[in-house]
C-alpha cells in the first residue's frame, strides 16, 4: 500500500511539472517604425546638360518649365541638370573646385508671395543675414528689364558665417504669379559663377504670344 501510494504522488508530481513546462507566455512585440530617410536626401543626376551647338556657353536649347505660359531659359553648360523636384520648375548643381557645390533653384508661387521686402528677407535669413527695412531695399536691389520682363536682383553675402555663404537671386513677376531665380551656396564658388548667373537671367524669356 505505501508503495503504491508513492507511485501515486511520484505520476502526479510528474504531470505538475510537465503541466508547468507547457505553459505558453505570449508577449506583443511593437512593429518597428520604418526608417525615414534623413533631411535633404534627395537624388541627384550627375549628367551634364547637352552642350550648346557651335561650342557655345550655353547648354541646350530654351526648356518650357511646363505646359502653358511658364517662362523658359538657358542654363550655362557646366551647371548639371537635377531631376524634377517638388515645387520646383528647375533645378541644377553647380560644380566648384575640391567638391565644392552650389546650388541654382528655380521656383514660381500664385500672386507676390508677400511682397519683394518679405521674399528678400527670406532668402537674408536662409544665411543669418538680419531682415531689412522697407527703407533699406532700394540699396541692396537692381531693377533690370529686358524681354519685357522686371528682374529684381540681389547679392548677398555673409562672410562672417562659419563657411561664408552667398545667394544671388531675381525675382520675376510674371503672369499673376512669381518667379525665383536663387543660386545658393559656398561665398567663393557663387563669387566666381556670378558672371554665368548674370548671363543665365539674360536667356529667361516668356513665350511668344499665340498668332491670331
Amino acid at each position: 500500500m505505501r508503495h503504491r501510494h508513492a507511485l501515486l504522488s511520484l505520476v502526479t508530481l510528474i504531470l505538475l511539472a510537465a503541466c508547468r513546462e507547457a505553459k505558453v507566455e505570449s508577449y506583443r512585440v511593437p512593429k518597428e517604425k520604418p526608417e525615414e530617410p534623413p533631411p535633404g536626401m534627395a537624388a541627384v543626376d550627375g549628367a551634364s546638360a547637352p552642350a550648346a551647338p557651335g561650342g557655345a556657353d550655353m547648354a541646350g536649347t530654351a526648356v518650357p518649365t511646363a505646359d502653358g505660359s511658364d517662362l523658359t531659359w538657358t542654363a550655362p553648360a557646366h551647371w548639371k541638370a537635377k531631376p524634377p523636384a517638388a515645387m520646383r520648375k528647375g533645378s541644377f548643381t553647380v560644380p566648384g573646385e575640391n567638391g565644392a557645390e552650389a546650388d541654382l533653384s528655380i521656383t514660381a508661387f500664385p500672386g507676390d508671395v508677400g511682397g519683394e521686402l518679405a521674399n528678400l528677407n527670406r532668402w537674408r535669413g536662409q544665411i543669418q543675414l538680419a531682415p531689412l527695412s522697407e527703407g533699406e531695399l532700394p540699396g541692396v536691389t537692381t531693377r533690370i528689364e529686358q524681354h519685357g520682363l522686371t528682374f529684381i536682383v540681389v547679392d548677398l553675402v555673409n562672410a562672417d558665417a562659419a563657411g561664408p555663404r552667398r545667394i544671388l537671386g531675381a525675382i520675376v513677376p510674371y503672369n499673376h504669379a512669381t518667379w525665383f531665380f536663387k543660386l545658393s551656396g559656398p561665398a567663393d564658388l557663387v563669387a566666381k559663377e556670378k558672371p554665368a548667373f548674370l548671363a543665365f537671367l539674360e536667356t529667361i524669356s516668356a513665350p511668344a504670344p499665340a498668332a491670331p
